[in-house]
C-alpha cells in the first residue's frame, strides 16, 4: 500500500505545479528516495498519468491524470514573460508575436515581442481580442468542446469589423472544426483591413489549451505563399517549444504550414 500512497502524492504536488517539478524536488517535498521516486514517475509516465519536459526534464500531471483537475491557479506562469521562443519567431520573421489566453469568457494578450516591421493593428498586452474576428482568439475556442465554445461566443456581440468577419455562431462553429483539423488558425482581413495573422494553440500536459501564439503582419508583406508558409512555419514552431515547457508530450492536431486563408 505504501507505494500506491507514495504514486497518489506524487499525483497530488504535480497537480499543483504549473512549472512542474524536478525528481530532487519531489524527493525533498514528498521524503521519497531518489531510487523510489524515480522508477514510480517511470510507471506513472508509461500509464500516461505524468509526463516530462523533453527541454527541462520537468515532470508534469499527465492526460491520465485530469481527473485530478489542471493546475488552473499556476499553468500559465511560464507565458507571463515573453519566450525565448516567441523572441525568436518575432526576430526571424521581423512581425509582431504574441501570446493570447482565455481568461472567463476574455480571450486577452498576455506578452508580445514588436517585430522590426511597423503594424497598422496595435495590439498591447492586457487587450482583449474579439472572439469572433481574431486568429488569437478563435485557436483557443478551437479546443473548447462545442457547447462551451458556444456560450463563450454567445456572451460577446459578433460585430462585422470588415465584410469578411464572421459574424453567425454557427458559421464560427464551422470554422473552428478547420482550425482544429489543420492544427492553426489564419486570419485575413477579418478583423483589419490590411492585416493577415496566423496563430496556434499552446498546450498544457494534460493536452488542454493554455494560449495561443499569433503572428501579424501586413497583408501587403503577405502576399506570397512562400511567406506565409514561413510564418506559420515559425508561430507552430513557437507554439511547439512552448508546449514542451508546459510538459505537453501528446500528439498535436494535424498542422498543414500551407498560411492559406480562411
Amino acid at each position: 500500500m505504501q507505494v500506491v500512497i507514495r504514486a497518489l502524492s506524487v499525483l497530488r504536488a504535480l497537480s499543483t505545479k504549473g512549472k512542474g517539478a524536478t525528481l530532487q524536488e519531489l524527493h525533498e517535498e514528498l521524503d521519497i528516495p531518489i531510487g523510489s521516486a524515480h522508477r514510480m514517475l517511470t510507471t506513472l509516465m508509461d500509464e500516461n498519468f505524468v509526463t516530462r519536459s523533453p527541454t527541462n526534464k520537468r515532470y508534469f500531471l499527465g492526460p491520465a491524470a485530469r481527473q485530478l483537475g489542471e493546475p488552473a491557479p499556476h499553468r500559465t506562469a511560464l507565458l507571463i514573460s515573453p519566450h525565448q521562443a516567441v523572441a525568436d519567431a518575432a526576430e526571424a520573421s521581423g512581425e509582431t508575436v504574441f501570446l493570447t489566453e482565455l481568461i472567463g469568457t476574455h480571450a486577452v494578450c498576455v506578452a508580445l515581442v514588436e517585430g522590426r516591421h511597423p503594424l497598422r493593428l496595435f495590439v498591447r498586452i492586457g487587450q482583449e481580442m474579439p472572439l469572433h474576428a481574431a486568429a488569437s482568439s478563435r485557436s483557443l475556442l478551437a479546443y473548447l468542446p462545442e457547447p462551451a465554445a458556444r456560450r463563450v461566443l454567445e456572451t460577446q456581440p459578433l460585430d462585422a469589423f470588415t465584410p469578411d468577419t464572421p459574424t453567425t455562431v454557427d458559421e464560427l462553429v464551422e470554422h473552428l472544426a478547420v482550425v482544429r483539423a489543420r492544427g492553426y488558425d489564419i486570419c485575413d482581413d477579418e478583423l483589419d483591413r490590411g492585416v493577415w495573422a496566423v496563430a496556434a494553440p499552446v498546450f498544457t500536459s494534460t493536452g488542454a489549451v493554455a494560449a495561443s501564439v499569433t503572428l501579424a503582419a501586413a497583408g501587403s508583406r503577405m502576399r506570397e505563399g512562400g511567406v506565409r508558409a514561413a510564418a506559420t512555419r515559425s508561430v507552430l514552431t513557437a507554439a511547439r517549444e512552448l508546449s514542451a515547457e508546459l510538459g505537453f508530450a501528446g500528439v498535436e492536431p494535424a498542422a498543414h504550414a500551407a498560411g492559406g486563408a480562411r
